[in-house]
């Protein structure tokens, strides 16, 4: 491991899959096509929910904060990720690595309460439909994505710079492909037992807690939806549902394994492969997953080609 006279060092190394090479180019291709998929999917989804009429609904306007956040997600670390896939110089400077850090947890901390917003929003739609106009108005409906991103930046910020403030005694080479809060708590040396019990009880409340009121939500949705008489109406509710539930899955399974865990005992290449997961599978497939699971979100983009081309 390389050693500088600092305690804080100029850029560090990421080492990635250097132990791997033949991983790099296969990697790096999929990126490089994931990416893209990634950002158009995502505006387009936030393009149909702001141009169509019929998409002008609390569940739409959450919708479009999950397609946002995911693309400020992602681009906050693929680049990276494709610039030390795609070449032999594998460093981050410091103060890349610190922002990267910052915005890499502000959006994942974002989109574990925006993802127990969004179900609450179903909570209200399917079992108090009668309230659901009164209560999720457009004023709360801000309020409520305002408080949801200001909490997400106070865990990001809190969390990021005491971690920061942690010693590295000279060493500066993390073994992942980015800046991420439990590697470079494994990576500190000295006393590091409050930072790794900070990074659990914080973690439970942002998720444990949201995840438990998902499950709460969609279990009182199960039972409202099975006392639905209309075949059709119960099909709706589910296929609204059922990709809410993917989408969640696919985030917090990952998530949970990496950070309700202290950091010294996550194994080498979890970081890693977490990583990729939940900051690059994760916002590529949600597009697709509420596209080809929901008729308005896919009657909306039929819509929306039809009229660029009759423009045309």
């Amino acid at each position: 491991m390389e050693l500088i006279n600092n305690t804080y060092p100029e850029e560090f190394i990421l080492l990635g899959f250097a132990d791997r090479p033949w991983l790099e180019l296969p990697l790096f291709i999929i990126l490089l096509i994931t990416y893209p998929m990634a950002m158009m999917g995502n505006i387009a989804i936030i393009l149909v929910s702001k141009l169509d009429p019929r998409l002008h609904s609390p569940m739409y306007f959450f919708l479009t904060n999950l397609s946002f956040l995911d693309m400020c997600y992602t681009t906050s670390i693929v680049p990276q990720m494709l610039f030390n896939l795609g070449s032999s110089k594998k460093t981050i400077s410091y103060m890349r690595c610190a922002v990267q850090l910052y915005f890499f947890h502000i959006m994942g901390g974002t989109e574990c309460l925006l993802l127990a917003l969004m179900s609450f929003d179903r909570y209200m739609a399917i079992c108090k439909p009668l309230h659901y106009t009164l209560v999720m108005n457009q004023h709360a409906c801000i309020l409520l994505a305002s408080t949801v991103w200001l909490s997400g930046m106070t865990y990001a910020v809190s969390e990021a710079t005491v971690t920061l403030q942690l010693p590295l005694c000279g060493h500066n080479t993390l073994d992942h492909l980015l800046c991420e809060i439990p590697v470079l708590i494994k990576a500190a040396c000295g006393e590091k037992g409050a930072n790794e019990l900070a990074l659990s009880v914080v973690c439970i409340f942002m998720l444990a807690v949201p995840l438990c009121l998902i499950l709460a939500s969609y279990a009182c949705i199960g039972y409202a939806v099975f006392k639905i008489k209309s075949s059709e109406g119960r099909k709706k509710a589910f296929g609204t549902c059922s990709s809410h539930l993917i989408v969640v899955f696919l985030f917090y399974g990952p998530a949970i394994s990496m950070y309700l865990q202290p950091p010294s005992s996550i194994s080498r290449d979890q970081p890693k492969f977490m990583a990729l997961f939940y900051g690059v599978v994760t916002p590529t497939l949600n597009p697709f997953i509420y596209t080809l699971r929901n008729k308005d979100v896919k009657g909306a983009l039929g819509r929306l080609v039809r009229s660029i081309f009759t423009f045309k």
